[in-house]
């Protein structure tokens, strides 16, 4: 059966970037998904217009329904998944008007806790050799968090799924309390979301490691500071940069001994996600 690769909350932004780079170096079928099927189709459109040929599925990560159809239909039609990037996720804006508490639990919620369910639902049809991207972000780098206990905790190379998910619990929960800070957390959800899957991705790979399947390989990257609606159109970068280190990770030779469970920079360098240092501030 032909390859295939799947990217999450595709639809515009920095995931469309991964589409549309993948489409002219992946040697097979490129799905764009979205939440919105119109949206979507849109989507696939545009990237037709430029002569490239994506495949499109409607795919919603919080609803059980949809990440099942997804599996099946990628089972019936390709008995399995060779490329993964986890691109869907939330952010709220700064101005925002919500609660830090509401703030945390949203964020989380889609962006660490969803996301872990649909790798959970998916991974099973992973083929071997098949390669996994996290979206992260600069945000996502444990000097990020300014407590030292809880940096110490979560880089701990035998911090196990069910402790991270204690830790990330109990950040929502103290976000509640207004406890979050005292507790060693800056005061951002996002930082806080993504910190929670970069250390994920390290235990994904350890996981992968231990699996039947050969070569299965996970990494979470910082795409750069894009220019995308999440950023208000801030970031300088446009989303063709924004698609580098994501389509590196998910085109990762077989067999490559690195980069694995590593956290890369969006120019492509590797960084010690516990240590540092950063490329740049970008």
């Amino acid at each position: 059966m032909s390859r295939v690769a799947v990217v999450t909350g595709s639809n515009k932004g920095i995931g469309f970037g991964i589409v549309k780079d993948l489409c002219s170096k992946f040697e097979g079928s490129v799905y764009l998904t979205s939440r919105d099927e119109q949206r979507g189709k849109a989507a696939i459109a545009d990237l037709e217009k430029l002569g490239l040929k994506p495949k499109y599925h409607q795919l919603d990560i919080t609803d059980d329904a949809s990440v099942s159809a997804l599996k099946d239909y990628l089972v019936q039609t390709y008995g399995g998944l060779d490329v993964l990037v986890n691109n869907a996720a939330i952010a709220f804006k700064n101005d925002a008007t919500e609660p830090f508490s509401v703030q945390a639990k949203e964020t989380l919620h889609i962006n660490f806790f969803k996301t872990l369910d649909f790798c959970d639902a998916i991974f099973p049809i992973l083929r071997p050799h098949a390669r996994v991207v996290n979206v992260s972000s600069s945000a996502g780098f444990l000097g990020r968090v300014p407590g030292e206990e809880l940096k110490k905790k979560l880089a701990n190379p035998d911090l196990t799924r069910e402790d991270l998910i204690a830790v990330m619990k109990d950040f929502v929960e103290s976000a509640a309390e207004g406890t979050h800070q005292s507790k060693g957390w800056g005061n951002s959800a996002y930082a806080a979301s993504k910190v929670g899957l970069s250390a994920l991705t390290r235990i994904q790979q350890r996981e992968f490691n231990a699996d039947t399947r050969e070569d299965l390989v996970i990494n979470h990257v910082h795409p750069g500071y894009v220019d995308t609606d999440m950023t208000s159109h801030k970031g300088p970068l446009p989303i063709e940069e924004g698609a580098v280190s994501s389509v590196f990770a998910a085109l990762i030779p077989p067999g490559a001994a690195s980069p694995k469970g590593d956290y890369i920079w969006f120019k492509k360098e590797i960084v010690d996600w516990v240590n540092g240092p950063l490329p740049s501030q970008y």
